[in-house]
């Protein structure tokens, strides 16, 4: 199991590293074109995805670090009930458990979750996002397909 923590870790420290150089490097809500696809905009979001709950007045910062450590402790606990040869279970739950605590240490210590990574398509937006946001996905992703996958054959 210390390898997934370690990994963990690592994405952890490389969602704080760009969120550093993010807030170092732009001016809060000023768009740096990279691609014709992408910009790099810095936002504060004190909501969920897609800023839910982001105007709801402070408390939803107290909910979502709750919840967050909730999803961690319980992420921490699947982690060590997974037999060593299995791979894609395990990666899932450490990108998820990655990710949230990327977010959880911005609202633990910024009360918002800085995002900086803006994805648009003529003049259609999707929400500004970050790499914990992107280990989130990828791993909740990888978790559905552990879902709906044949299991293997005992031998």
């Amino acid at each position: 199991m210390s390898r997934w923590l370690l990994l963990a870790a690592c994405i952890v420290a490389l969602d704080q590293g760009t969120k550093y150089l993010a807030t170092g490097m732009l001016e809060l809500h000023t768009p740096v074109p990279l691609l014709p696809f992408l910009n790099l905009t810095l936002i504060y979001n004190p909501g969920a995805a897609f800023s839910f709950l982001s105007e709801a007045g402070g408390w939803q910062r107290w909910l979502f670090i709750s919840l967050s450590i909730g999803v961690s402790i319980v992420l921490i606990g699947w982690l060590r009930t997974i037999p060593r040869d299995q791979f894609l279970l395990p990666m899932a739950l450490t990108l998820v458990l990655g990710g949230a605590l990327g977010n959880v240490w911005d609202r633990i210590v910024l009360g918002a979750v800085i995002d900086f990574i803006d994805l648009h398509y003529q003049g259609w937006h999707w929400p500004t996002f970050n790499l914990a946001d992107s280990s989130i996905a990828l791993g909740a992703f990888l978790l559905l397909i552990t879902m709906f996958s044949t299991p293997r054959e005992e031998a």
